[in-house]
């Protein structure tokens, strides 16, 4: 849902405690254990990506993160449905994954200063390109990685590794006229989501 609009305001909550219930601690608990052994973080956000709309617009934040975690145990035969429901583990010893490939040296095609431009993708598959920076111009201001490419690591395949950029845009061009003049936002993007800005 991230970079859509139409959901209204974000509503904030004065003096937010991290849990607002024990079990929100427990999920965090759990995911914390399972991510990195079971899944990775893609794989994570893609499987909440993937809740059918209803349920993820009436689930929590939390509820979110149950739903992903169950949903990537089952799917990698960690775990069954029967031992989901009943809530205990025949096997004591679940499947591992492969350690990761260390990152390759991968030279930067991109320096600080340069400006870019987005591509207007609209993949079905997981992206970590916000659909609000679509399209868009802006300037590198940070160079790092290179880090696995989310579109691939979310669906457990080989990994691809590209350099990330923090690539900063004004306000306007991401909200139009109506934004603030002087506001800007940096969002961390892969160097396939971007082309130089005398390409467009």
């Amino acid at each position: 849902m991230g970079g859509m609009h139409g959901f209204g305001p974000v509503v904030t909550e004065r003096d937010e405690p991290v849990f607002h219930a024990r079990w929100e601690g427990v999920v965090r608990a759990i995911m914390q254990r399972t991510n990195g052994r079971y899944y990775n973080l893609d794989e994570f956000r893609f499987a909440i990506e993937r809740m059918p709309p209803d349920d993820y617009l009436r689930a929590g934040y939390y509820e979110r993160w149950l739903h992903a975690v169950e949903t990537l145990l089952v799917e990698k035969s960690v775990i069954t449905r029967e031992e989901l429901a009943q809530g205990r583990m025949e096997s004591a010893t679940p499947r591992a994954l492969a350690p990761r490939a260390s990152p390759p040296d991968i030279q930067p095609r991109f320096r600080p200063g340069d400006r870019v431009a987005t591509r207007n993708i609209h993949p079905k598959h997981h992206t970590r390109m916000p659909r609000y920076a679509r399209g868009k111009h802006g300037v590198i201001r940070r160079v790092y990685g290179p880090f696995p490419l989310p579109d691939t690591s979310a669906g457990g395949q080989a990994t691809d590794w590209e350099t990330c950029y923090a690539v900063e845009f004004e306000s306007r061009e991401l909200w139009g006229a109506g934004a603030d003049k002087n506001d800007r936002v940096c969002v961390d993007l892969w160097e396939s989501y971007l082309e130089p800005e005398e390409k467009r």
